[in-house]
């Protein structure tokens, strides 16, 4: 599973450094390489939500999906921002979460601090 990662990641970047090759199209690279490091950074925020494992289905879920909306935005040129940054929503719910249901994840404060 790591290893299929890593390829999907290296594609990504070599698919990104490709078409900018082709097109020479600078605000196009900034925004996808920006974009890309925001869905890795939302993965990787995402391991918060591993206790409820509903949230972390739906984020996996969600960072499928930004990743294609990602690959969208590359190939056809049409930015889809609100799919790309859905992941960041079930960070929020869980975290809203966590404070009503209260002390079983209090833990999550030193984890987001």
């Amino acid at each position: 599973m790591k290893a299929f990662l890593v390829i999907a990641i290296l594609l990504t970047f070599g698919l990104i450094f490709l078409l900018y090759s082709r097109n020479r199209d600078s605000k196009k690279l900034l925004i996808s390489l920006g974009s890309f490091i925001v869905i890795i950074a939302l993965g990787i925020m995402g391991n918060i939500t591993r206790p409820v494992i509903p949230f972390f289905l739906a984020h996996i879920i969600l960072i499928v999906f930004a990743w294609v909306g990602l690959l969208y935005y590359v190939i056809r040129g049409r930015y889809v921002w609100w799919l790309i940054f859905s992941p960041a929503v079930t960070i929020v719910l869980f975290v809203i979460w966590s404070l009503i249901a209260g002390s079983r994840y209090e833990d999550i404060w030193g984890s987001l601090l």
